[in-house]
């Protein structure tokens, strides 16, 4: 039997054959044809690569290892969020805002009811994405968003783009809260509590950039009258769900002191939420698996595999050459703006798949701002982020339509200017804080 090396295709046919290939599960990705999953193409794709000589069945074996216990993380946060929807928390959070904002509109000098409601929305969707990943404020928050903006009367524009947006961009703060956090959160070598502390201004500063200008943009839907309903009565706070969460969170800074994969805390929160709703007859066992997304994560692991045929077939070597040396202002905005556009162009896990081996060597304050430049910048156009893709779909289940010229538009107002408050911020937390 012939061996890889005999299968190998030579340098230019290697290099076309793997663009082409993310290509395809990129486009299978945006467009699911069908309707069928993500990994439908993408899974076919990395056996392709391999098969053909690509990509090495060694280096593809490494990057199913690299990948194996963040894909874990992934399919246990999925869980978490999926049976604190079941406890009930997104609808207490639904309740809640409609009852601040209806309750403010009564008080003198607070701001129209819209204007108040998007200051709730922003406040829940930074600390739902931070705490519960960006997968949570798209699939679980946006629904609850839409139905509360209905009940109060509000146009659901501004709102509707605030998780969108937030799903990204309040991103920033936790390993926790985005995949990407998690892949560079290995690359940057950090704990759990230093890496939160270094994010901790960039991502404040980033949410506040975003904050400013959907209100300026939006100020005359968020002008418009509101009619509030009867928010109701108080919502039951599903405590279990609250401590379970909290106590997977210390579970992951503990984890961090003793050197533990926090995959493993993750897990243990997920597991304490499904083992409840399963003896309360709540879900099934079938439901649970469902719950942690197999076929995402397949396609995760996929499109891994895919990107590191990329990168073997020459597309490491000229990046390497446009990556800036080095951590000081200029070199940190020059990586973060050349994160940002790669994640536009080829999606923003591929591009940090991609830019961590290149900036790794710099230090974490390199890595910290590809990852920036990552969460950020998707917010730019539809294929920027998978959260976006997703964004999309929810939206238009709600029979409401997004324009991409309004979506472009809004992306290079927030953009530049989150991304560019946010890196000097990181400068600042690095320089205060060290490393």
């Amino acid at each position: 039997m012939p061996s890889w090396k005999d299968r190998a295709l030579n340098t230019a046919l290697a290099e076309a054959l793997s663009v082409v290939l993310l290509v395809v599960v990129l486009a299978g990705a945006v467009v699911r044809p069908f309707g069928l999953p993500e990994a439908v193409v993408a899974v076919p794709a990395a056996g392709i690569a391999v098969a053909a000589g690509a990509i090495s069945p060694g280096h593809a074996r490494a990057e199913a290892a690299q990948l194996g216990p963040v894909i874990g993380f992934l399919a246990a946060v999925l869980v978490l969020a999926h049976f604190c929807a079941v406890e009930g928390l997104f609808k207490a959070c639904g309740a809640w805002m409609a009852r601040w904002a209806a309750g403010s509109r009564r008080r003198p000098g607070r701001g129209s009811l819209p204007g108040r409601l998007l200051a709730a929305v922003f406040l829940l969707a930074s600390v739902i994405t931070a705490v519960l990943s960006l997968d949570a404020t798209v699939v679980l928050l946006t629904p609850v968003v839409f139905a509360t903006a209905a009940h109060m009367g509000a146009r659901p524009r501004p709102h509707l783009y605030a998780c969108a947006h937030l799903s990204n961009t309040a991103s920033l703060l936790l390993p926790v809260s985005n995949l990407t956090n998690l892949l560079a959160y290995g690359a940057a070598g950090l704990s759990f509590t230093r890496f939160a502390a270094l994010m901790a201004l960039p991502w404040l500063v980033a949410v506040a950039a975003e904050y400013v200008v959907l209100r300026r943009f939006f100020r005359h839907d968020l002008d418009a009258g509101a009619a509030a309903g009867d928010p109701g009565e108080p919502p039951r706070l599903p405590l279990f769900a609250l401590v379970t969460v909290a106590c997977t969170l210390a579970g992951f800074v503990v984890a961090s002191f003793l050197g533990v994969d926090p995959a493993w805390s993750a897990a243990a929160g997920a597991l304490t939420l499904a083992v409840r709703a399963l003896v309360r007859r709540r879900t099934t066992p079938v439901t649970v698996v469902r719950a942690a997304a197999p076929s995402f994560l397949a396609f995760v692991l996929a499109l891994g595999i895919v990107v590191r045929a990329v990168e073997d077939n020459g597309l490491a070597g000229a990046l390497g050459r446009a990556v800036p040396g080095g951590t000081g202002l200029p070199a940190l905005l020059g990586i973060a703006a050349l994160a940002a556009l790669l994640a536009n162009v080829i999606n923003n896990l591929p591009a940090v798949l991609v830019l961590l081996p290149l900036t790794a060597p710099s230090g974490p304050g390199a890595v910290l701002a590809v990852l920036l430049g990552v969460n950020i910048g998707p917010n730019l156009t539809y294929a920027g982020s998978l959260a976006t893709l997703l964004w999309r779909r929810v939206v238009h289940q709600h029979d409401h339509g997004v324009d991409l010229r309004e979506f472009t538009r809004l992306g290079l107002l927030t953009v530049p200017a989150a991304l560019g408050c946010a890196v000097v911020a990181l400068w600042v937390s690095l320089h205060a804080i060290g490393v």
